[in-house]
């Protein structure tokens, strides 16, 4: 559901009215258990007992409780109970526990002993995932985010990034529709590249994956590193920002728990654009507009193609340990259904961790099983949604019946690109299959205190199937006269990765050192094959028996297959220095080569180095109660991209066109790219100050970041003379490009009762991005600019210019001032006076909006009562225009010979008439609208049930819905469009439309 603002939105206002909210930096708790000594079993043992409670009274599961100075220890029940043998009835218990303080407490000779712990979510104390171990958050000088999983967004998720969407700033998150094979898109900082990907690193258990690569239910922290300083260390994948995803664990002592978490999920559309009703359709026929003809049927096509969807999501894990072996089992089963008729999604996860210890916990050893096995109905070739089923439900014209009176269905192939959405769902047959399996080994060895030896092994392989016919009946056959079209393909990736690092800790006196060196060796296989056939003797076959068509037999049907190889290896070292826990002090280096790069640049360094300033520890601070902590920190760092293509360096031939000669036609080889040896990786150079604060002993808390970050040598193709090159374009190192930002994260516990809590956060970035250069000495990009994107058929013109000095997302058009006393566009002209559309020239382009956001805008409040919670996420962007391409195609006359129009075609236009009829299409700034917008995100509202006596330990049940309600001026569907990439803030007439979602579901303990 959307609504009009009556007056523009303000971000600023919005500021104003958002309160804080605690951002939970929790400590990711690690216990190693050891094998008593001999000679412990010849004392008493005691068993002590008690039960763990969190402030308010509520068990705590999963505590780790050990006797200090030793090793081995036990976790509490589902219950929060726990027993302890001790052999010495004046020993000190230590209890912790993920997001609260441990607390050391003497037994003084008891043997039953009850604990509260506080929570330590504000605490800069808490400890977080950086790249290859953990660090004390008040330790860290680099821009680092870190969400745990009780902090995630609630409610129906479909990948990783969507549980961390508004918690962290300066990382946003878009899911620009309701595809339910759709993953989100994620930008960190802004966009630092032209032609190479912009998504971060993402790390599950270390190892490189997706955001699909495990469940969301099986994830229990985030962590993100924003800066260079943090993510050099990860080298030439490190520019975008780097993702650490830490599934589940269990340590220590464990009874058997089962865990089961169901949802099931409705769909909604959140609005739909107004077209002619057939009522209204055929006033126009009356009137004799031009291209309206009625059919005689009333249909509402988007009705055709559309259902109420049920989706269902089930998770159960299983979880224990002893002191020496713990181990966590997790099944996941997705089925998800679109709004789109045969829209689907099906997804199961298996992951299996085993843990290990021995040698009195000096030895560990890990291993983790896990993959996925996902398959979906495929709607376009290789694809799992076929755009134009919603673009022609939304555009058929609604007098023509679904089928006519002969049951066939009704078509009109003389008219581009206009089918009936009913038949391309029905009269298309597709299935994708994609199977995934991860390996992963891990030695860590303690030969001494303060020295860990890691080595670590994993193998990743991915194997997708994918098949599609179109049948004799489908739309694009017939059109075609191809009879029948059927395509198939398959693809194989496998990544290889060892990794080994040498970890020392050593404190002494006021000073602290921890120092990190290691190796990374990575290899990356791929392999792809597709064919296409057609002219096929019978529907049948569908896409199972590719030989049959005619097409390839005549050698008209395409075939290809694709194999690639390249390898990552790299060399790294860490040493971070603290004095008194005052003065703080990390640097690393990273030397790393890949085989993507030419032969001039195989290797590159990449050296980080930052500083921190814990203020609040110097004496002239101690009298201070209303600071609890103060934290300045500087950091500065060097990060690369690789090139997508793994051969981008080398000269490469094909053989892809025919010559004649001697009066046959001769398959030729033919060059497709230069060589450059000197082709190397995109070097982003990137500073960062920033400030950690706490206030009342952190009730208030939060982070300022400023950053600069400058990206150089970015790749871009260059126009080059044959000869003496091969080919007539080489990809080089030229471009440059800047980013400015500032982040600022504040959170507050508003009110902590007993029996009532209410924790709030807000968020706040914003980012400037300028393009500095396109040219160096050797490559020139003579004018300075070029052109990207297009408006499709028939308009075809480009979207957007890159240029010099000018941001990225730049919509370059025609600013349209009125329209003349016929209803035809009057345009500005380059020398700012008006002039008719028709007399338009190229130069009479400019920018006409930008779809870059440049405020973001994140609020999150958790409300506890009892054994009430209230959940709500609101966010928004604002300082950016959208491009409403529907509103382009479809609110103009000319339309109504390809379909249906808007409802307000024929309203009128500047307040004057109508367009005419036969004003052709144009790409104006009169479509391009403020896309600033304000949404409530997520709600959810649960209970938990405290049953007693019986196996189930906990009972929650909850209701939540996701993209309920958006404020915004914007006419389309939905203002959460793409902003990556080139082309930022188009709203695509082919895109699969967004949805509200309503979930209910229940989470139980055994």
């Amino acid at each position: 559901m959307k609504k009009k603002l009556p007056v523009k939105i303000s971000w600023i206002s919005v500021l104003r009215i958002v309160f804080t909210q605690l951002v939970l930096l929790s400590l990711l708790h690690h216990v190693s258990s050891a094998r008593s000594p001999l000679g412990d079993y010849y004392y008493q043992q005691t068993n002590v007992s008690g039960t763990v409670t969190d402030e308010t009274g509520v068990p705590l599961p999963g505590v780790s409780v050990r006797v200090k100075g030793q090793s081995m220890g036990v976790a509490t029940d589902a219950d929060g109970k726990y027993t302890i043998a001790v052999a010495d009835n004046s020993a000190i218990l230590i209890f912790s526990s993920v997001g609260y303080t441990a607390q050391e407490v003497a037994l003084s000779g008891r043997t039953v002993l009850n604990v509260r712990l506080a929570a330590t979510e504000t605490s800069l104390n808490a400890v977080v995932v950086v790249g290859y171990g953990t660090q004390k958050r008040e330790r860290i000088t680099t821009a680092v985010a870190s969400v745990k999983s009780e902090n995630f967004v609630k409610g129906a998720v479909q990948d990783a990034a969507q549980l961390i969407r508004g918690k962290v700033a300066g990382l946003n998150v878009i899911t620009p529709d309701g595809n339910p094979t759709s993953t989100a898109q994620i930008n960190l900082r802004g966009i630092t590249t032209i032609t190479s990907g912009t998504s971060p690193l993402i790390l599950i258990d270390n190892v490189p994956g997706t955001l699909t690569t495990v469940a969301p239910e099986d994830i229990e922290s985030i962590d993100v590193l924003k800066d260079g300083s943090a993510a050099a260390i990860y080298g030439t994948r490190g520019t975008n920002g780097v993702i650490l995803i830490t599934t589940k664990k269990v340590n220590g002592e464990t009874p058997p728990t089962v865990e089961l978490n169901s949802y099931v999920t409705t769909q909604r559309i959140t609005r739909k654009l107004r077209f002619m009703t057939p009522d209204e359709y055929r006033s126009l026929v009356a009137q004799q507009k031009p291209g309206a003809i009625d059919y005689g049927a009333s249909t509402n096509w988007l009705d055709e193609i559309t259902r109420k969807p049920l989706s269902q999501v089930h998770n159960i894990s299983l979880k224990g340990g002893s002191k020496s072996t713990s181990y966590i089992a997790n099944l996941n089963y997705r089925d998800m259904q679109g709004l789109i008729l045969r829209s689907d999604n099906r997804i199961i996860y298996p992951r299996l961790e085993v843990t290990h210890r021995m040698l009195d916990g000096k030895l560990r050893l890990n291993a983790i099983l896990g993959g996925n096995q996902q398959s979906y109905f495929a709607g376009a070739d290789g694809s799992a949604y076929r755009g134009d089923v919603y673009r022609n439900a939304i555009t058929y014209n609604p007098t023509d019946p679904v089928k006519d009176a002969n049951g066939n269905w009704t078509e009109h192939t003389d008219k581009t690109n206009y089918a009936n959405p009913v038949s391309l769902l029905r009269e298309t047959e597709g299935k994708n299959q994609n199977t995934n399996f991860r390996t992963i080994g891990t030695i860590t060895y303690k030969p001494i205190e303060g020295l860990d030896l890691m080595v670590m092994g994993s193998r990743d392989l991915n194997n997708s199937v994918r098949g599609f016919y179109e049948t004799k009946k489908n739309y694009s056959t017939l059109r075609d006269g191809r009879n029948g079209f059927a395509s198939r393909g398959t693809t194989r990736s496998e990544e290889n990765l060892f990794e080994a690092t040498v970890n020392y800790n050593k404190t002494f006196n006021q000073h602290d050192i921890t120092a990190l060196g290691g190796y990374s060796w990575r290899e990356t296989n791929f392999q792809d094959y597709w064919m296409q056939n057609w002219d096929f003797p019978t529907d049948a076959f569908s896409y199972n028996n590719m030989g049959a068509g005619l097409a390839l037999a005549r050698g008209e049907a395409p075939q290809s297959s694709y194999q690639s190889q390249n390898r990552l290896i790299g060399y790294f070292f860490r040493i971070n220095y603290s004095f008194n826990n005052r003065y703080l002090l990390m640097a690393s280096i990273r030397r790393e080569g890949s085989s993507k790069f030419g032969v001039n640049n195989k290797y590159g360094n990449f050296p980080a180095v930052s500083a921190g300033w814990n203020i609040k520890n110097e004496n002239f601070m101690s009298k201070t109660t209303l600071i609890s902590a103060l934290k300045l920190r500087g950091g500065y760092g060097i990060t690369g991209t690789e090139p997508i293509d793994p051969y981008m360096s080398l000269n490469r031939l094909n053989f892809d066109t025919y010559t004649m000669v001697e009066g046959k036609w001769i398959q030729a080889i033919n060059p497709s790219t230069n060589a450059n040896p000197d082709l190397r990786w995109e070097r982003k150079e990137e500073t960062n100050i920033g400030l950690d604060f706490g206030l009342w002993n952190n009730r208030v808390s939060g982070s300022i970041d400023v950053y600069k970050r400058t990206t150089r040598d970015l790749l871009l193709d260059y126009t080059v003379p044959t000869p003496p090159y091969l080919y007539n374009t080489i990809r080089a190192n030229a471009a440059s490009m800047e980013n400015k930002g500032i982040e600022v994260q504040v959170n507050v516990v508003a009110i902590d009762h007993k029996n009532f809590q209410w924790n709030t956060s807000a968020n706040y970035s914003t980012n400037r991005n300028k393009l500095l250069s396109l040219s160096d000495r050797n490559f020139q990009l003579a004018a300075g600019y070029f052109d990207v994107g297009t408006t499709e058929e028939p308009i075809q013109q480009s979207l957007a210019r890159v240029q010099i000095g000018q941001p990225i997302g730049n919509f370059w058009g025609f600013r349209s001032l009125d329209i003349d006393d016929n209803g035809y566009w009057i345009i500005q002209g380059k020398d700012g006076n008006p002039k008719p559309i028709v007399q338009q020239q190229a130069d009479d382009k400019q920018v006409i909006g930008n779809g870059l956001p440049k405020h973001y805008l994140n609020f999150n409040n958790s409300f506890a009562y009892k054994d009430f919670d209230l959940n709500i996420t609101m966010r928004g962007a604002f300082g950016f225009q959208i491009l409403n391409t529907p509103r382009m195609f479809y609110s103009a006359p000319v339309m109504l010979t390809r379909g249906n129009v808007f409802a307000s075609t024929y309203d009128n236009i500047y307040n004057k008439r109508p367009l005419a009829d036969d004003q052709s299409l144009n790409y104006l700034s009169y479509y391009v609208e403020d896309g600033d917008y304000w949404k409530i995100d997520n709600v959810t509202f649960g209970y938990r049930f405290r049953l007693k006596n019986t196996k189930i330990k906990l009972l929650r049940v909850y209701a939540s819905g996701s993209n309920l309600h958006t404020f915004t001026g914007y006419s389309g569907i939905d203002p959460e469009v793409a902003v990556t990439g080139l082309t930022p803030g188009v709203d695509d007439r082919n895109r699969y439309p967004a949805t509200a979602t309503f979930t209910f579901g229940a989470s139980l303990t055994f």
